[in-house]
């Protein structure tokens, strides 16, 4: 009964444990592609004097981060790095710490 279920049906996805089948990330990696060979294409054509572009970023696929949880980690990072500033002023410049 399993043998004639699709290769990338839902039950090859739950065994996988991958959301996507095989169509959707080599869709995700021509979409990346596409991207980056038209940024290609206007840097190529673009005026002497104006800044090249920056290549897109990535299409999202399973498992990365999204936006929203990378803005988040970001900030903790920000946090973290902000509090490790703000201990060494206070050991390092005594005469500091209450501006810290």
């Amino acid at each position: 009964m399993v043998e004639g279920l699709p290769a990338n049906g839902a039950l090859a996805r739950a065994i996988t444990g991958s959301p996507w089948g095989t169509v959707e990330y080599q869709l995700a990696k021509a979409l990346d592609r596409l991207g980056r060979m038209e940024v290609d294409f206007r840097n190529a054509n673009r005026a002497e004097k104006s800044a090249a572009q920056e290549y897109p970023e990535p299409e999202w696929r399973p498992g990365d981060p999204t936006p929203k949880q990378k803005a988040k980690a970001e900030r903790k990072a920000q946090r973290q790095a902000r509090t490790g500033h703000l201990r060494l002023v206070r050991q390092l410049t005594p005469q500091h710490a209450d501006l810290a």
